[in-house]
């Protein structure tokens, strides 16, 4: 490792009806109830283009993961054969980051109301990206 920090700041954060980590779906199209993405004031301008119908990539520091897990059984089935993290979407990993397949529903100032977001509430969001048509420059 080269020894270099990297400071992420959260942009947002969910809010959502999730709560219980044991309960939340492991999958946004796995029953996840709809959520809202709230982002900080500084942010404002950076959501000027987005529009209700579209699809983003939002990106989550998914801050109750383990931080120390290097091996798992995916979905947490133990009859699976242990895999590394890098080849699961497990949130336990050396750097929890989420990354979410959401369709927006509507968008009300500083809020973004999203479909199919499996992140508890209070997660920090850290970024949100279009997801790019075949042939779609941005």
């Amino acid at each position: 490792m080269t020894g270099i920090e990297y400071v992420l700041r959260p942009i947002g954060r969910v809010e959502s009806p999730l709560v219980d980590l044991d309960k939340a779906p492991k999958q946004g199209d796995e029953g996840a109830p709809d959520a809202w993405l709230v982002f900080e004031p500084g942010v404002c301008e950076g959501l000027r283009d987005l529009e209700a119908g579209c699809e983003v990539m939002v990106l989550t520091w998914l801050d109750r993961a383990s931080r120390d897990v290097l091996v798992v059984h995916p979905r947490g089935d133990a009859a699976r054969p242990e895999t590394g993290v890098f080849s699961t979407r497990s949130p336990a990993r050396p750097n929890p980051i989420g990354l979410h397949r959401v369709r927006i529903l509507s968008i009300e100032g500083m809020r973004v109301r999203v479909q199919n977001l499996e992140a508890l509430d209070g997660t920090p969001v850290l970024d949100v990206k279009p997801v790019l048509d075949e042939g779609v420059e941005r």
